[in-house]
């Protein structure tokens, strides 16, 4: 199997201990201050100047994650819908702004709607149909600025569920993305499928990976090999795929170990 090259997941403060390690080979980068409650409802000029002069010699891909608290793309209160629409479109111009060419937006399945889909038949298309709406003039802005949106599994506990509505919506600038520790927690917490079979059902949609490790228990956002997931078969599954997402590494703490989790990885001749 080819080697993936890792990118990584950073903040303004988190970037600059591994700077050299993230430009020297062309590793993608995900821009996460953005995301914040507040930041987009503020001034953001310093912020992205900031950004800018930080860029200075990252050739590789590049991304931001979108802004997702409190915001549900399948609201059906049009009211609601357009503040969810307005600080999605906040978060392609900020994207824009940094020459990213994509952007994590969040899920809004649950383990509530994968128990309730038979018992109330309606709540999966009508929640479609309002996150196609919702979603409809974002892909319009995404596309126009050559940018791609990916849908992030969070308390997802049907695999399924993004993959069905990204090809219902049908839109070439929305694909899925997989958080593995979120996968994880769901398989731990509410005896969701394992992380590969996320994997699996995500073949033909899958732009991007966040890579991370957990207990099973919590959203711990650990270095892959400090938590419970095997990593081999997790590799192996994005190596069967025909598409070759981005992946990256999401960890919260202790950035400055990225180089030896790595390292640690291409010694098990799954990652570089």
């Amino acid at each position: 199997m080819t080697l993936p090259l890792l990118g990584t997941a950073v903040t303004l403060d988190t970037y600059p201990p591994i700077r050299d390690w993230v430009c020297g080979p062309g590793r993608a980068l995900e821009i996460q201050d953005f995301c914040q409650s507040g930041v987009l409802e503020r001034d953001r000029a310093e912020l992205l100047s900031e950004w800018k002069k930080q860029l200075d010699g990252h050739h590789g891909p590049r991304g931001i994650h979108g802004p997702f608290f409190g915001l549900d793309i399948s609201t059906p209160d049009t009211e609601v819908r357009a503040v969810v629409q307005k600080r999605m479109l906040q978060g392609l111009a900020v994207a824009e702004a940094l020459g990213a060419d994509l952007i994590v937006i969040h899920s809004p399945f649950n383990h509530w709607h994968q128990l309730n889909h038979t018992n109330y038949p309606d709540v999966y298309p009508s929640l479609m149909d309002a996150a196609a709406t919702c979603l409809g003039p974002v892909l319009t802005r995404a596309a126009d600025m050559g940018c791609t949106l990916v849908l992030e599994n969070c308390d997802d506990t049907d695999p399924a569920a993004r993959v069905d509505l990204v090809r219902q919506i049908g839109h070439p600038n929305l694909r899925v993305s997989i958080d593995t520790g979120h996968a994880d927690i769901c398989h731990g917490r509410y005896d969701a499928p394992h992380v590969v079979d996320y994997i699996a059902a995500a073949a033909g949609c899958l732009g991007h990976v966040h890579l991370q490790d957990v207990d099973g228990y919590a959203d711990r956002h650990w270095h892959p090999g400090d938590g419970r997931i095997a990593w081999p078969p997790v590799f192996s599954a994005l190596a069967a795929l025909t598409e070759h997402p981005r992946l990256t590494l999401e960890v919260r703490r202790d950035l400055e170990r990225l180089p030896a989790t790595v390292a640690r990885l291409e010694q098990m001749g799954l990652a570089c």
